[in-house]
């Protein structure tokens, strides 16, 4: 999660070359692009196109099929494996290639991000642009390489026997990792903007306990909702607030040990990323009420503010998401709001930090 930020060199980087600022513009288009990646996941899961492609080749997969005889090749392959016999069997050649492209274009920007932090990065160095931050940008890159092959990872859990979908389990890994770069990333590229710098004032002392329990409650959620995504929860139940006319539904602890219930049982794992989500929403209001106080500093009343709005407005499109049976379009832009409540929490934890003087 985040790093200690304090040797990051804002505001020393020779002035005829990079500054700081432009580093932290061209970190946190990597993370728009992250962004745009975790919502392609999500609708390629959504739309069942992730085990549409039955090959990992990190190089040569990077151009698309350009002849009859390829196409069908890669057909005949997806023909072999539970999802097609189970589901698709029958939808024939061109079918196969409306969900193809989804999660060849999901591949493609996976490239594109590593191409739009590779060679940016090794130029900044060049230029003595990245001096106390080079290691750990290129730590970020190995972990984003990583990602691909846990991508590749999840995806082969979904060609099983009778398995229509891909692990629970490691989706939930796949998008933590994912989480956890881009906070990273994003956490960088807010150290070295100038204007992070300034102090939190003397109130934010419980302001920063709860800013650091809205980040924690923010992250656990979005966790649990990888669940609900990986176990197609979110097709079941679908009121609110009552769970089928109960606060706590039927077989919440069905199984045992009792723990497994949160990973694999549909009632629980609604249940607790329904509450996750309310419990957010309450300290992300809590965050809001403390830092209007007076004394507080107005960066840090603008960060509590956005952080408020963000989880007010997930938390509504959640819950339109559920009532509507989960329709693609409006999860997509569920997921996609999570990280950008993520994002928030972060901005509001940074600028809590003690010790930092303008």
């Amino acid at each position: 999660m985040p790093f200690d930020d304090r040797a990051l060199p804002t505001g020393s980087l020779p002035s005829r070359a990079v500054s700081a600022r432009q580093v932290s513009n061209w970190l946190l288009a990597v993370c728009a692009m992250l962004l745009v990646m975790i919502m392609l996941g999500g609708a390629t899961r959504l739309t069942g196109s992730g085990l549409s492609i039955m090959e990992w080749a990190p190089l040569s997969g990077a151009l698309p099929p350009v002849s009859e005889a390829e196409w069908n090749r890669l057909f005949a392959l997806y023909q072999q494996i539970p999802q097609y016999k189970l589901l698709n069997q029958g939808f024939g050649l061109d079918g196969f290639k409306e969900i193809f492209w989804l999660e060849w274009i999901h591949r493609l920007w996976g490239r594109l991000i590593g191409v739009v932090f590779l060679l940016p990065m090794l130029w900044l160095w060049w230029r003595g642009a990245l001096k106390g931050i080079f290691g750990r940008l290129a730590l970020f890159f190995v972990l984003g390489g990583l990602q691909g092959a846990v991508g590749w990872f999840m995806v082969a859990s979904g060609f099983l026997a009778d398995s229509t979908k891909v692990s629970a389990y490691r989706l939930v890994i796949h998008l933590t990792m994912a989480l956890a770069l881009y906070a990273a990333i994003f956490w960088t590229a807010l150290s070295l903007r100038g204007s992070a710098r300034r102090d939190a004032g003397p109130a934010s002392g419980p302001l920063r306990r709860l800013a650091w329990a809205g980040l924690f409650l923010a992250g656990l959620t979005i966790i649990a909702g990888g669940f609900v995504a990986g176990t197609h929860a979110g097709l079941s139940y679908n009121t609110f607030p009552l769970m089928d006319g109960a606060l706590v539904p039927t077989g919440y602890a069905d199984l045992s040990p009792f723990f497994l219930n949160w990973f694999e049982t549909i009632p629980a794992i609604q249940f607790d990323h329904r509450l996750l989500a309310t419990l957010t929403a309450i300290v992300a209001m809590a965050c809001f009420f403390q830092a209007v106080r007076r004394g507080t500093p107005s960066h840090v009343r603008k960060a509590a503010g956005l952080l408020a709005v963000l989880v007010l407005l997930q938390y509504v499109l959640g819950v339109t998401t559920l009532l509507l049976v989960v329709p693609t379009l409006t999860a997509v832009m569920h997921q996609g709001m999570a990280v950008l409540v993520l994002s928030g929490a972060l901005i509001l934890v940074h600028a809590v930090r003690p010790g930092q003087g303008s």
